[in-house]
């Protein structure tokens, strides 16, 4: 086994722990072939896998989220112009919250100081749907192309959906209350080491109260579908035969609120089942950044037209790249 491949099962996978986690099932008496005993092989072994590189994760990211506070992010992104605005303004999205609702009051506070509109919907998209943490999770499952070519795909979205945005003039739709609302949180002094890593501390501990109850759902619903679901049943749905298989996975995908980490095991179980790889990735795009909670906070700060536009370019955009994903499956996995 080559190192690359060792790091990617054994220490993001995890396989050491699944194994571990069925050995003691069958000592107590449990067949984890069958799918009570099967079942709780899955959500023992995702809740754990997932919760250690959540924490390891968040405590990464909010350590290095703590060199850019609001005031010093919107003075790096004033440094720039035009398309190479967005893009920087996609990369630090990057290094923010996990879930779409709390980057939408960043996303506020960015225009609120003056941003160009482009520029702060770059980093609304890319916020929730790319960060660090999604990069080494879908590493753990999909592997490292899918993992890369995820991630790149996306931040290229937010790039391309900030920078039509900015052509199409839309500042008039931002509510008057956001445009008048004067400049973001002023920088607080500067941090010592020790201050950040326990605002690191804290994040981990705040971040995984909100978001563990939905790697609780969502692990529970991957362990359904993954002993429970038969595989003809996904292969109708969203296997290959059926054209809007993409289309079908975005729409179901809006309505549900979650975070890349709650999901991942449901990604996992519908690949597992035969979905394909673009389908399940649509739909994981679709949660993280069109959830409905995160668009009614939206419609709060912008106008009608304007969340029509952005709920429109990201809806084509992550339809596109499910269809490019299942197009070039074969390349990948």
């Amino acid at each position: 086994m080559g190192v690359w491949q060792f790091i990617q099962d054994q220490v993001l996978g995890m396989k050491w722990l699944n194994e571990l986690i069925g050995g003691g099932l069958s000592r107590l008496g449990l067949d984890v072939e069958e799918r009570v005993g099967g079942s709780i092989q899955f959500f023992l072994y995702d809740v754990l896998k997932i919760t250690v590189l959540l924490c390891f994760l968040i405590f990464l990211i909010s350590y290095i989220q703590s060199y850019f506070p609001p005031e010093r992010s919107k003075r790096i992104l004033g440094r720039f112009h035009g398309v190479g605005a967005n893009v920087i303004s996609a990369l630090l999205g990057t290094v923010t919250p996990f879930c779409s609702c709390s980057s939408i009051p960043l996303f506020i506070g960015f225009t609120g100081a003056g941003l160009p509109l482009g520029v702060t919907f770059s980093f609304l998209i890319s916020s929730p749907m790319v960060d660090l943490g999604s990069l080494i999770l879908l590493m753990s499952v999909f592997g490292a192309k899918v993992a890369v070519l995820y991630v790149l795909i996306g931040l290229v979205i937010a790039v391309a959906g900030g920078t039509l945005i900015e052509k199409l003039h839309m500042e008039p739709r931002v509510e008057e209350f956001i445009r008048t609302a004067g400049g973001v949180d002023t920088e607080s002094s500067t941090l010592t080491k020790r201050e950040r890593l326990s605002y690191a501390k804290e994040q981990v501990v705040s971040t995984c109260k909100k978001v563990f109850p939905y790697i609780l759902i969502g692990v529970g619903i991957g362990a359904i579908i993954h002993n429970w679901i038969p595989e003809s049943w996904i292969e109708t749905v969203l296997g290959g035969n059926n054209p809007f298989g993409v289309i079908l996975a975005t729409l179901v995908g809006v309505p549900m609120y979650a975070d890349i980490f709650g999901t991942i095991p449901v990604a996992e179980a519908l690949l597992y089942k035969g979905a394909r790889l673009g389908t399940i990735l649509s739909f994981m795009m679709a949660v993280t950044t069109l959830s409905l909670p995160s668009m009614i906070m939206l419609r709060k700060a912008v106008k009608r037209k304007l969340l029509v536009v952005f709920i429109g370019i990201c809806t084509i955009g992550i339809i596109l790249v499910g269809c490019l994903f299942n197009a070039f499956q074969f390349l990948l996995i």
